[in-house]
């Protein structure tokens, strides 16, 4: 069961919608079934004598009565809304049902407590099958406002008892951090456009695409602009700076051909302009390693960051992790931009779905997570995708998503985790499509039948307790080949295997010479390291890349990223 509680002013103009036939004549039968007093709430579904405005009078009578005599003006959000919709596949509930919900939803609020002779005046209209439709004047009948803070939060924990008690699908609980939901009007628009989702998903995802990929706010607002939406920034008064801002989708306009503004948090909590500066500077610093020597280095160390990601949400850091939580879902979207595999439409699925487990009550420490940021950050630009080590950081992310999901689970964040986990099984099954073909042309380049025994014994020697499962494991012959080329790379094979199996338990894996395989692919090759330092230590200078002005990720438009190449909303 769903409330979903908003404001506005204009009394009459919702009782002409909900009475009315609907925007594509959905409305069967609408009639009230509760109100504050039945008796004096003219139904104009019941009543054909009874007019809109007549019931519009009765309900805002006291609200102009009232303030009028305290010598004020009518409140500008006076009009209190809660649609409360059934889940899909639950029963339809009697009108006598609906009753009992409506004054428990209106107690639970503060709009009508029970026994409250001065209440706020009400009424609970239903013209489908499956909600009704709770309206409420919010000027007290002695001319007080009601104590309705935090009312949508009230409103979902009446409903999850009210679930309980009916038999309902049990819904998960909110924690006031998920973005807006688009509106009614706004799906029937998207509907007519012939779109898949609202401009208001649209603008979100685009935003975070871009938030995930660019190093400066000022990149942010001209990166979006590139794409064709339309930036509105507020000024502060004094200083001149940007105190917020608003964008607009291409085409989207309004009765009066104007564009539809979206303010940043509107779109979702953490694109306000003071939660984007906590994650992008003002002015970028010229301190970005250059890869370029190295295409595999941004895929190297996002997949080490995410390693550390997991020892944090480990740790009872409770901030840390939320920091690297919220940073895991920007470098979802980058590792869905660099990859160029059929698998890529599952990562942008995956980084949609983490989208409400990046946020939670709790607050971020975002400095916290700054080494997995500016190595997700590089994967927007990376020149090419790098094979295995690939696939080794997909499968970082896997775990790291199933890990993220029970965090929250723990914590009692019943969306984030559902969100979680439903990146899990989106990651889970990329992972599969890219991890197949990799694995076997490693089997099929697997060593001599002495060196495969050499690795036997070394991994019999340095993990005894898990040396059968290992073996065991269909991907052994893959893990052979892995071996041998970190011997080439100048690691020792003992000391590898030991730090690898070091890094988590091997025990609840299911496949544990898959992990070991992946743990391995993403060490550094030691030769080259040394050159590396050879060449620094001689005194040839270190480049350093300064990014002159905004870039685009190199694969795609952040719109493409994020909605499987559909192009521009028309």
């Amino acid at each position: 069961m769903v409330p979903d509680v908003s404001t506005g002013s204009d009394t009459r103009g919702l009782i002409v919608y909900l009475f009315g036939p609907g925007r594509r004549d959905e409305h069967a039968d609408p009639h009230i079934v509760a109100a504050w007093d039945m008796a004096g709430a003219p139904d104009p579904g019941r009543d054909l004598e009874a007019t809109y405005t007549q019931l519009a009078k009765r309900l805002d009578h006291h609200v102009d009565l009232r303030t009028r005599e305290l010598g004020g003006n009518k409140p500008p959000q006076h009009v209190w809304h809660c649609p409360v919709r059934t889940a899909p596949g639950d029963r339809y509930l009697t009108d006598a049902e609906w009753v009992g919900v409506a004054r428990r939803i209106v107690h639970a609020t503060g709009i009508a407590p029970e026994g409250d002779e001065k209440a706020c005046r009400w009424i609970a209209v239903r013209h489908a099958d499956d909600h009704i439709h709770i309206l409420a004047t919010t000027v007290r009948a002695d001319g007080r406002r009601p104590r309705t803070n935090r009312d949508g939060w009230r409103a979902q924990r009446e409903c999850r008892k009210i679930e309980a008690e009916f038999g309902l699908r049990r819904l998960k609980s909110g924690d006031l951090t998920a973005p807006r939901t688009p509106t009614g009007a706004e799906r029937a628009k998207a509907e007519r456009q012939g779109q898949t989702i609202t401009a208001r998903q649209w603008l979100r995802e685009q935003a975070y695409a871009v938030a995930a990929a660019v190093r400066t706010e000022a990149d942010y607002f001209t990166v979006l602009q590139s794409l064709g939406i339309k930036v509105k920034t507020r000024l502060g008064p004094e200083t001149g700076d940007v105190i917020g801002y608003s964008l607009a989708a291409p085409d989207d306009t309004n009765a009066s051909g104007e564009p539809v503004w979206y303010g940043g948090s509107q779109l979702a909590p953490d694109l306000s302009i003071n939660r984007l500066r906590e994650r992008l500077p003002v002015q970028e610093v010229a301190d970005r390693r250059q890869y370029a020597a190295d295409h595999a280095e941004p895929w190297r160390h996002t997949t080490v960051a995410l390693h550390t990601a997991h020892i944090v949400l480990d740790s009872g850091d409770e901030a840390a992790a939320q920091g690297y939580l919220a940073t895991f879902g920007d470098a979802l979207y980058n590792i869905a931009s660099a990859t160029t595999g059929p698998h890529r439409a599952q990562l942008r699925a995956a980084a949609m779905s983490f989208n409400r487990a990046r946020r939670s009550a709790i607050r971020a420490d975002h400095q916290a997570a700054t080494a997995l940021r500016k190595a997700a950050k590089e994967l927007a630009y990376a020149s090419s995708e790098p094979g295995g080590l690939a696939v080794a950081l997909l499968f970082a992310t896997v775990h790291l998503a199933r890990t993220a999901a029970k965090w929250h689970e723990q914590r009692g964040h019943d969306q984030q985790a559902a969100a979680a986990e439903e990146a899990f099984r989106h990651l889970h099954a990329a992972y599969q499509q890219a991890a197949a073909p990799v694995l076997a042309d490693l089997a099929r380049r697997a060593p001599r039948a002495t060196t495969t025994s050499r690795f036997e014994q070394d991994l019999r020697t340095v993990i005894p307790d898990h040396a059968d499962r290992v073996l065991a494991d269909p991907a052994w012959p893959a893990l052979t080949t892995t071996l041998a080329r970190a011997e080439t790379a100048g690691h020792n094979t003992r000391h590898l295997l030991a730090e690898v199996a070091a890094h988590r338990e091997l025990d609840s894996a299911e496949n544990p010479a898959e992990v070991l395989n992946w743990r391995i692919t993403a060490q550094p090759n030691r030769r080259t390291q040394a050159a590396r330092r050879r060449s620094t230590s001689s005194g040839a200078p270190t480049p350093i890349a300064v990014v002159h002005g905004p870039t685009v990720p190199h694969n795609e438009s952040a719109r493409s990223q994020t909605h499987g190449g559909q192009g521009p909303r028309r």
